[in-house]
């Protein structure tokens, strides 16, 4: 528990922020996508530097410029274009860059900025819906991270069996099991508070948040996993130091960039909220 006051005090701050983004988002969405790409690539330039990629300019600025215009035009008819447009520069690169650069640190490169860009997409696609903003954007970043809540604090007080010990020595079972349990509850409490305060004006869909619920939390955990085996994979603690107790941009969002299509996904077959 050494950690728990830096992880409260970047929670506190962190939640700050997400209000006074929920208040623009409300006002003019399409800021939000801008924030979103600049986020995005914040992450990338993370992700690169954890291999030591960010130096080489002409790759980094490739990737993140991909990854603000992705979630900025994810909304467009460009996608199609933007992708062309991102590997043709990618492979031009590589081959400028042939004498110092591998094919398999532009594949690292390429990949990861896809996971990162496509994943966190998923907010403004969501988001700028017509459909109340503040809705998807609480649903889309408080599951993930009760969920991570609830695996910190149970996995701390009853946690026994480890979940992927050679991966993340201080997940567990019973944590993951708590985990869901707060991400299903939390669910029910969003739905309820939008329900009944906030948006009044719209229905709800109760049984789609529990199994949202469900879903969230393992695909929240595949997220943090996935990218705790390349940091180990690259004998690193943290992609950055951004945040006390959470490390980097994308040690924060690593399962957020997971959850966040799923959300997407299940609204797109069971609509998580309606106009009456």
């Amino acid at each position: 528990m050494s950690s728990l006051k830096p992880r409260l005090l970047t929670a506190a701050v962190g939640i700050s922020l997400l209000v006074v983004i929920i208040l623009i988002g409300e006002a003019f969405s399409p800021v939000v996508s801008v924030l979103i790409g600049i986020a995005s690539a914040f992450m990338t330039g993370e992700y690169l530097n954890a291999r030591g990629l960010l130096g080489v300019l002409p790759l980094s600025l490739v990737c993140m410029a991909f990854s603000v215009a992705l979630p900025i035009l994810i909304t467009t008819p460009n996608i199609y274009i933007l992708l062309v447009v991102y590997l043709i520069a990618l492979f031009a690169v590589m081959i400028a860059e042939h004498k110092k650069l591998s094919y398999h640190n532009v594949a690292f490169s390429a990949f990861g900025t896809l996971l990162i860009s496509f994943g966190m997409s998923a907010i403004p696609l969501l988001c700028n819906s017509r459909i109340s903003f503040a809705f998807y954007f609480c649903t889309i970043f408080a599951l993930p991270w009760m969920a991570d809540a609830g695996g910190f604090f149970i996995g701390a007080a009853f946690g026994k069996k480890k979940l992927c010990p050679s991966i993340s020595p201080k997940k567990t079972v019973e944590g993951a099991l708590g985990g869901i349990l707060f991400c299903v509850i939390s669910a029910l409490l969003l739905g309820l508070i939008f329900q009944f305060l906030i948006t009044p004006g719209y229905k709800v869909n109760f049984i789609a948040l529990v199994l949202l619920g469900l879903i969230t939390a393992p695909v929240s955990i595949l997220g943090d996993l996935s990218f705790s085996l390349i940091k180990r994979s690259l004998k690193i603690k943290d992609y950055g130091s951004i945040f006390p107790g959470h490390g980097g941009m994308l040690d924060r969002f690593d399962s957020i960039i997971f959850t966040a299509p799923v959300v997407f996904v299940i609204n797109s077959l069971i609509p998580l909220i309606s106009m009456v």
